[in-house]
C-alpha cells in the first residue's frame, strides 16, 4: 500500500510513536508499504513553529526532510497541477484548513491512503479518500 502521512502523523511517527494508533504504527513498520510526506507538511511545520503554535522536541523545521529520508520515506512534491486544481476539492463545513485540504487533494490525485487521526478527513471518503488510523 502507498501512504501519505498528514503533518501530525509524521511528527508523531518521528518523535512520539506512542501517539500513533496501533494500525498506523503497523502500516508504517511494514516494509512492503510505501510512505510519503508532502512538502506541504514541511511548510506547515515551519510556519506554525515561526508563529509559536508548534514546539518541536530538539529539532528545527529544517531537520524534517532529513528525518524523513533517514526513515526511508519519500517526499511528495506539490506539483503545479495539484496546486492549481486543489480548488476542485469540495469545501466541507468546518474544514477550511489549507494545509489539510492540500494533503487530502494530494492523496486523492496520487491515489495514496492518508494516515491521519483527524476525523474530518473521513468526510472525504465519498470523494475517494482512503484514511488509515
Amino acid at each position: 500500500m502507498k501512504y501519505l502521512l498528514d503533518t501530525c502523523a509524521m511528527l508523531w511517527a518521528l518523535q512520539d510513536t506512542a501517539r500513533l494508533s496501533a494500525t498506523a504504527r503497523k502500516s508504517l513498520k511494514n516494509s512492503q508499504n510505501t510512505i510519503a510526506v508532502s512538502v506541504v507538511s514541511y511548510w506547515e511545520i515551519s510556519l506554525k513553529r515561526g508563529l509559536g503554535k508548534l514546539t518541536l522536541d530538539g529539532a528545527e523545521p529544517e531537520d524534517f526532510p532529513r528525518f524523513v529520508a533517514e526513515a526511508g520515506w519519500s517526499t511528495l512534491p506539490l506539483s503545479p497541477e495539484t496546486a492549481a486544481s486543489s480548488g476542485r476539492l469540495p469545501l466541507l463545513p468546518d474544514h477550511r484548513d489549507p494545509f489539510d485540504r492540500l494533503l487530502v487533494w494530494s492523496a486523492l490525485r496520487e491515489n495514496l491512503t492518508l494516515v491521519s487521526r483527524d476525523g474530518i478527513m473521513r468526510a472525504y471518503a465519498p470523494y475517494g479518500l482512503k484514511v488509515c488510523w
